[in-house]
Parts: C-alpha cells; sequence; structure tokens
C-alpha cells in the first residue's frame, strides 16, 4: 500500500507520519518511510537547490520539473521496488503537492501539471492520502516558531490559501482516496482518526 501525506506548512505531516509509521512496525508490517523532495540521494540535493531561499528568480517551470525530476528517481530507486515487495510506503508528500503547489498557487495548469505527473509517476499513484487541513497562518506560526523559513514558506500568505483550498478542491474530486483530517487538534485526536483511515484502507485493500 501507498500512503502519502499531504497539507500547507506546519500541519503536522512528519510528526503524525512518525506516529503512523511507529504504530505499523510495531504490527510487524514492512514499513519504509519516505519524503518529497527527496528520498534518494539525487532527490536530496535537488531539495537543496528547491528549498534554498537565496534562489528566490527560480521559475514556476524550473520549480516543477525540478520536483518531476526528484519524483522520477524516488518512484524508480524507492516507492516502486518497495511496493513490488509488499511494503507500505509512507511519503512526506507526492504528486498532489505538485498540483496544489505549482499547478495552483503557481498557476501553471491542469493540462502541464497532467503531463508532468505522467512523466514522473509512470502510474505509482497513491492508494491513500491523507490531507492534514489546517489554517496556513497557524501552519507557517509553528514553521517560525521552530526554524528559519525556506524559499516556498517565505511565500505570501495568499499563495499558501491558494494551496489549502487546492488540497481540499482535489479531496472533493477523489473523495475515496483522498481523506481530510482536522489538524487543528490535538495530536493524539489527529492521530487516532489517521489510524482509523489506515486501517479500513488496509482492510479493503
Amino acid at each position: 500500500m501507498f500512503i502519502t501525506f499531504e497539507g500547507v506548512e506546519g500541519c503536522g505531516k512528519s510528526t503524525q507520519i512518525d506516529r503512523l509509521a511507529h504504530y505499523l512496525k510495531d504490527r510487524g508490517l514492512d514499513v519504509v518511510v519516505t519524503r518529497e523532495p527527496g528520498g534518494t540521494p539525487v532527490g536530496e540535493a535537488i531539495r537543496t537547490i528547491l528549498l534554498d531561499p537565496d534562489h528566490t528568480s527560480m521559475s514556476p517551470m524550473t520549480e516543477v520539473l525540478l520536483y518531476a525530476a526528484s519524483r522520477a528517481q524516488h518512484v524508480d530507486q524507492v516507492i516502486r521496488p518497495a511496493l513490488d515487495r509488499g511494503a507500505i510506503v509512507i511519503s512526506d508528500r507526492f504528486a498532489d503537492s505538485t498540483t496544489a503547489y505549482q499547478g495552483a498557487a503557481r498557476q501553471l495548469g491542469v493540462d502541464l501539471i497532467s503531463q508532468v505527473h505522467s512523466m514522473a509517476t509512470r502510474r505509482v499513484w497513491p492508494d491513500l492520502t491523507l490531507v492534514l487541513d489546517l489554517d496556513p497562518r497557524i501552519g507557517m506560526q509553528r514553521v517560525v516558531e521552530k526554524r528559519a523559513l525556506d524559499r516556498l514558506e517565505h511565500e505570501p500568505m495568499d499563495f499558501h490559501d491558494a494551496v489549502r483550498e487546492s488540497f481540499v478542491l482535489l479531496a472533493g474530486l477523489e473523495p475515496e482516496r483522498m481523506k481530510i483530517v482536522d489538524a487543528d487538534r490535538p495530536l493524539e485526536e489527529v492521530e487516532a482518526d489517521i489510524r482509523a483511515l489506515v486501517e479500513e484502507a488496509l482492510a479493503t485493500a
């Protein structure tokens, strides 16, 4: 099973991924945790370029192609091999992020993003996507309190609002795959909802 976590900056994806992975591993399941951009040496090098706040002149087209390059390597080197052996793959972001960030917030459009997805994923697609929904203002405040902002986090709030709206819209279009989880609650409540959704998906896989 391929599970992805999506959401605005600071929504708590990393924390909930760690908790879910431990929960599944304690059950004796083979679990691979990864992230985008990144997940491979090539992908991590691309991640450094993409998130460097000094790269303010990066064009939207360059940005989307770099994400696609990282994803293609990720699929070939990590995700597909793990799925082929029967593992559960949990990824911190995948193609839906490109749809939301570059397609919607960068306004590159559905047609271009669909072509990019086709090239980069080659039919590897999430079975379950958990969208941790949160007001971007709350999320950004969480980020600011922890560390310096990366290039995308420096974007104005209307950019982050567009990202959130896109995730909600996508979930409405694909309700069987994409599940919205209210992330503006205590960690334990969010974790319980995530476990229930994953258990349901595993039972029907």
